[in-house]
């Protein structure tokens, strides 16, 4: 049986886990995503947009989707961040847990509340933005995302209303016992003149192969701001797909910050859609890779309207036999003349089994524009690393003095002190450990 037959194989068995595994909620907007899975599958043989992420065949070899999910009972409090002021949700094997979370502000400025409780609480409002984003028609996971999901978060904020503590989602996998495949949705709806700020973490326990496949649409309005930090910490085998497609309106304002840190197969899609007149993107990056995990950041930014500004840099750090991937697309529409758009992608390579594919990308359909895009790959200094023993310094400290200097670059964007603090401890900790 050639490859692509095994692939179109495990399509079926993930939607017969589809269909056993279906909330009752939103039934017309599962339906539909359930039938896009089986017409488009998990991604087979060499499909353009996986051709260096072979996602399909890890799940098939590495779970048993016959299995009924585990629930998990870890206390996830050791994962917490001290010190920062924030409203808490708690998330254990894609599951939320009230138990370890904050009361959740339902106001009239702020609400926050269960994905599944506000499909059932406030339809109308959900409704107006689930699935308007996501696109469930060429990509099979993000359709297996919607028709599944069984548990995420809903933030709503009213406009003219800067919300001033961060919401802090922990994503817990507890593998001790069995595997893990857990299927969450957030939705994230900031309304005009306001501002908010999301931090994600994802952490795990275990030995067992847990996947994580988590969707969040945004939507950003007039004059808003929305700040996105995601923190993938997983230790063990960590199989996850994460995608953020966030639609911006007139004058909005987008920081994201992807940091990827740990586990095993990691595919990371961010979609942003400049929908609208003076707007600002920044999308960082920073993925720190050893042994044998593979990390793939797709990235696009789709400038819809004129005079829009986006700007993007990712940077690696690979040891091992780690792998990285870095796909960024930049479109530029006929209509969206007077934008301005800049993409780099950065990376230090430690051994030479350590590998990176990047590939930037511009489509450009309007004329008068300033757009660039670039990448590098490369080793240490040999010669400023002897600088810095000939000064008395050790060599495995004088290397990571090096990579945390490459890497500092991207926190000095971090604007909230408590993130960039945690941020330059950890990264300063794991360069100096690991690498």
């Amino acid at each position: 049986m050639s490859v692509e037959a095994v692939e179109k194989n495990i399509s079926i068995d993930v939607a017969s886990w589809i269909e056993r595994n279906t909330p009752s909620s939103f039934p017309e907007l599962r339906k539909n995503a359930l039938q896009a899975f089986k017409k488009v599958g998990l991604p087979v043989g060499k499909a353009e947009e996986f051709k260096f992420t072979p996602i399909t065949r890890e799940l098939g070899k590495n779970f048993d989707f016959s299995l009924t999910n585990n629930t998990g009972t870890i206390n996830p409090v050791q994962f917490q961040l001290s010190g920062m002021d924030a409203t808490v949700l708690v998330f254990v094997n894609g599951i939320f847990s009230k138990e370890y979370s904050s009361p959740l502000p339902a106001g009239k400025e702020l609400t926050i509340l269960p994905l599944e409780e506000a499909a059932a609480t406030k339809p109308d409002m959900v409704l107006k933005h689930l699935g308007k984003y996501a696109d469930i028609k060429n990509d099979g996971l993000t359709a297996w995302n919607t028709a599944a999901w069984n548990s995420g978060v809903f933030i709503h904020v009213e406009k003219d209303t800067v919300v001033e503590k961060p919401v802090l989602i922990y994503h817990v996998n507890d593998s001790e016992n069995n595997q893990v495949i857990s299927v969450v949705r957030n939705l994230v709806v900031v309304e005009e003149n306001s501002e908010l700020t999301v931090l994600e973490k994802f952490d795990s326990v275990g030995s067992s192969n847990h996947f994580t496949n988590i969707v969040t649409e945004g939507s950003v309005a007039e004059n808003g701001e929305l700040n996105v930090y995601s923190i993938q910490n997983n230790t063990g085998n960590e199989y996850q797909f994460n995608l953020k497609q966030i639609h911006q309106g007139d004058k909005s304002r987008v920081n994201t910050f992807t940091f990827t840190l740990g586990g095993k197969l990691i595919r990371n899609n961010l979609h942003l859609a400049l929908d609208g007149e003076a707007i600002e993107s920044h999308m960082y990056g920073l993925y720190l890779l050893t042994n044998s995990t593979l990390a793939d950041n797709h990235t696009v930014v789709d400038h819809k309207k004129p005079n829009s500004f986006s700007n993007e840099l990712y940077k690696g750090i690979i040891d091992g036999s780690a792998k990285g991937v870095f796909n960024g697309k930049i479109f530029v529409r006929p209509q969206a003349q007077k934008t301005n758009a800049f993409q780099a992608n950065r990376n230090v390579l430690l051994t030479d089994k350590a590998s990176i594919n990047t590939k930037p990308q511009l489509e450009i359909w309007a004329d008068d524009v300033k757009c660039s895009h670039g990448c590098t790959s490369g080793q240490l200094d040999d010669e400023a690393l002897f600088y810095l023993q000939s000064r008395g310094i050790k060599k495995e400290t004088a290397r990571a003095m090096m990579l945390y200097a490459f890497a500092a670059e991207l926190l000095e964007n971090v604007k909230h002190p408590v993130i960039k603090d945690y941020l330059d401890n950890l990264i300063s900790e794991r360069l100096h450990k690991n690498f």
